[in-house]
């Protein structure tokens, strides 16, 4: 069995995933986009689906994008 590198847990189900340099073992997805998934420049939650990319920041929504002053960022075109 593998060990989760979240939580701990040992389990015979356990996963790896690679992102780049990266890998780590995983229980379960909520585990992996916890420690792998990138989080938003200015709310900080972690950002599941495709988010915005300004740059070098990533936003989870257009929203959060202009509260951090992107103006130009927009949810529909």
């Amino acid at each position: 069995m593998a060990t989760c590198d979240t939580c701990g847990n040992d389990y015979d189900k356990a996963f790896t995933f690679t992102q780049g340099d990266v890998s780590g073992t995983f229980d379960s997805f909520e585990c992996a986009i916890h420690a792998m998934a990138p989080t938003c420049a200015h709310c900080g939650c972690r950002i599941v689906g495709h988010g915005t990319e300004v740059g070098d920041s990533m936003y989870c929504c257009a929203n959060c994008a202009r509260n951090h002053g992107q103006e130009a960022v927009r949810d529909r075109a």
